[in-house]
């Protein structure tokens, strides 16, 4: 297909060979126009990235922990001075037991430090994996599953699963072949026993719930549910975390449910209300049960997809309904106990 004629003017030379976009020559009744060159889009200029900005509350926290800190510290010295100007005995028992206090203290600080390493490191995978899905080299995914191999190779459960790994990476030659692979030998195993649990922890809140006479156990029942459930799913994927690795874990999970929509975000949520109904006209407490076991189910997928090293590349993620698809039958609740 040719463009379209451009008229010429030939007799103002001056004035221009070619007729500008605006104007037109009209030779009788006809009249032609221009042809209008499409402009290339301009792409918009990469934003910044944010600078974090000072914040008071961070410096008084850090403030207020070391003042807390220089007092502790003076207070024990104080206290086993006094002391030992008493009896030596008792002096020295009081240091001993500073020192053991200390050393504990050390130790408690150190696992939470490795907790939050391990959890970064798993972040970290995971965004990894993610851009080398859209288009990493093979090296990329090697060394991915590599890392993989190596976060469970103390698990002798998933011996199998890194021995097919292992054998089937030198014929593998793209990076979504080889994160696919890596998904199907090692998590597919995980995926299926934290979405038992998570079925299994929303059964049992749907059932207490529905049956404790005081709304105040209710709310206890479920928070502890739910800590017990994070930490088991952060122990199926990455380790066991401690307490504040749990603090941590259910801010992230949080974060996750915002990002997502929430509870209500999802049709499935919808179904089961629906599907439902039946057993809330029955009875105000059972329907109870039933909101506050998909709230535990919807919990335990934010956090199975918190806890997760790799995105869900070849399987498909679990839905409210593969986890809580009937919520007012217990009957595998004591089979699984």
């Amino acid at each position: 297909m040719t463009k379209a004629p451009r008229a010429i003017r030939l007799d103002s030379p001056g004035e221009g060979n070619v007729v500008g976009e605006a104007t037109a020559v009209r030779r009788g009744d006809v009249a032609i126009l221009p042809e209008s060159e499409p402009i290339d889009a301009v792409e918009p200029a990469a934003l910044p990235p944010a600078r974090r900005r000072f914040s008071w509350g961070s410096l008084f926290v850090a403030g207020l922990s070391g003042f807390l800190a220089l007092a502790a510290g003076v207070w024990v010295e104080n206290t086993i001075s006094s002391l030992m100007s008493q009896s030596p005995v008792l002096g020295y028992t009081a240091l001993a037991c500073a020192v053991v206090a200390v050393l504990a203290l050390v130790v408690m600080w150190a696992r939470v430090l490795r907790d939050i390493l391990r959890e970064r490191k798993v972040e970290a995978l995971r965004e990894r994996a993610i851009a080398a899905l859209a288009g990493g080299t093979p090296d990329e995914g090697r060394a991915i599953a590599g890392e993989l191999i190596g976060l469970y190779k103390s698990r002798p459960q998933t011996a199998q699963g890194r021995a097919a790994l292992e054998t089937a990476l030198p014929q593998l030659f793209a990076a979504r072949d080889m994160l696919t692979v890596a998904e199907r030998s090692l998590l597919a195993p995980l995926d299926a026993q934290a979405q038992a649990l998570i079925a299994q922890a929303a059964r049992r809140v749907s059932l207490v719930t529905a049956v404790s006479p005081r709304a105040l156990v209710d709310v206890v029942f479920v928070l502890v549910a739910c800590a017990r459930l994070l930490r088991a799913i952060a122990g199926i994927y990455a380790g066991r975390p401690g307490t504040l690795g749990l603090v941590r874990l259910a801010r992230q999970v949080l974060n996750h449910l915002v990002l997502t929509g929430g509870m209500a975000a999802g049709d499935a949520v919808i179904q089961q209300v629906v599907g439902q109904g039946l057993a809330a006209r029955l009875s105000a407490k059972l329907g109870e049960g039933v909101i506050n076991g998909m709230l535990t189910a919807r919990i335990g997928l934010a956090a199975l997809a918190v806890c997760r090293p790799l995105p869900f590349v070849e399987a498909r993620p679990p839905t409210l309904s593969d986890v809580a698809g009937d919520l007012t039958s217990w009957r595998g609740e004591t089979a699984a106990d």
